[in-house]
């Protein structure tokens, strides 16, 4: 039988929910399914005759067992990878390869993200705690809020009455304190965001409003490039709320960067085969993808896995509230954010449900 009539899988091929490959002898793409699309940001006909060594980045590498698979005929499991391609950074995946059988050195390879039902049976696990520790910081920010006041107009009593040496000390006194009642009005504001008013979206209109007020204030020094998705549709969210994500993100990109200079890559996508998988085995299809990268030095690797849990902060004086901010309302929305992040290279990654039919009419 030819390779071309065995490639010819049909429905079955079509519908497999994880990205699926057929290979050649010579390690070119004979054939991708409709998740692989998803997943390469491409298309079945720009993928075709590609080597799949240069369009899927597998780490650890693997060629070497590829090939003892494909002269042995027997199959290759690897259980932990980190898999990326040229749109987007790695994740941590399973990948399936066995040979083709009657076919000449053909192989199929199948790639099953894990990182999404991990993280999510993760944060299913610590959802309680963190609840009830941002219910205590709101119940102290409230405390605290009123004695806080009752210093700070103490010390500017004080200063009035003192020598020149000693004013330093109160004017130290007042400017700690208002530091302090705007880190409580943060924790305030994390606890109190209401409910999301779910719309039709255009996010590229979100990223522009987003991008033009980055630029006239904490990201003047920032270089912007935009990539964007011409056919992206709308996704479903609140407006104001997503705004806020962005803007977040941006805030913290520039921030991140340590020369002036930096730049900040604004970036969008369609991928059809992303289903976020929570603990209770229920999925959920996000294929609107934003990406926000910048080039600074990259997360501090000791938070790295804890960067959108409150109160954790890779800076000197960071509240630790802004990317718990951005975790909740993704959250909220049914969304996903994850982060890859390395040195000169960060990745924030939002994924939100596409808008209903009748949403993007009424909008």
């Amino acid at each position: 039988m030819a390779d071309q009539d065995i490639i010819q899988t049909g429905d079955v091929w079509a519908s497999l929910p994880v990205p699926a490959f057929l290979v050649d002898a010579e390690d070119r793409i004979v054939d991708i399914n409709s998740a692989s699309e998803g997943f390469l940001n491409t298309s079945q006909k720009s993928a075709c005759g590609e080597r799949f060594w240069d369009l899927v980045r597998i780490n650890p590498p693997i060629e070497e067992a590829f090939g003892r698979a494909r002269a042995h005929g027997t199959p290759l499991f690897v259980n932990d990878a980190d898999v990326g391609t040229a749109g987007r950074g790695p994740l941590h995946c399973s990948i399936q390869i066995s040979s083709l059988q009657g076919s000449s050195g053909v192989m199929l390879v199948l790639i099953s993200p894990r990182e999404l039902a991990a993280r999510m049976t993760q944060n299913h696990s610590v959802k309680s705690a963190a609840q009830s520790a941002i219910g205590m910081a709101e119940m102290l920010a409230h405390e605290i809020k009123n004695p806080l006041a009752g210093i700070t107009g103490a010390a500017q009593l004080l200063s009035m009455n003192v020598s020149s040496e000693d004013i330093e000390l109160t004017d130290l006194i007042v400017a700690e304190s208002r530091r302090i009642v705007k880190l409580l009005e943060q924790v305030e504001q994390f606890g109190n965001l209401s409910a999301p008013t779910f719309k039709a979206v255009n996010l590229h209109d979100v990223l522009d409003r987003a991008r033009r007020s980055a630029q006239l204030g904490f990201g003047a020094h920032m270089t912007f490039v935009e990539e964007y998705d011409p056919s992206l549709p709308a996704a479903l969210g609140d407006p104001d709320q997503l705004l806020q994500v962005v803007m977040n993100l941006l805030k913290n990109a520039s921030e991140a960067s340590d020369k002036k200079g930096g730049r900040i890559h604004l970036k969008t996508y369609f991928e059809h085969s992303f289903r976020l998988r929570r603990s209770d085995g229920t999925g959920t299809s996000l294929p609107l993808q934003i990406e926000i990268i910048d080039d600074g030095p990259g997360l501090p690797e000791h938070i790295r896995d804890d960067v959108f849990d409150p109160f954790v902060s890779g800076r000197e004086n960071g509240t630790g509230l802004g990317l718990a901010l951005v975790s909740k309302i993704m959250s909220e929305h049914g969304g996903w954010v994850s982060v890859n992040s390395v040195p000169g290279r960060t990745v924030f990654r939002l994924s939100l449900p596409r808008a209903p039919r009748d949403a993007v009419e009424q909008g």
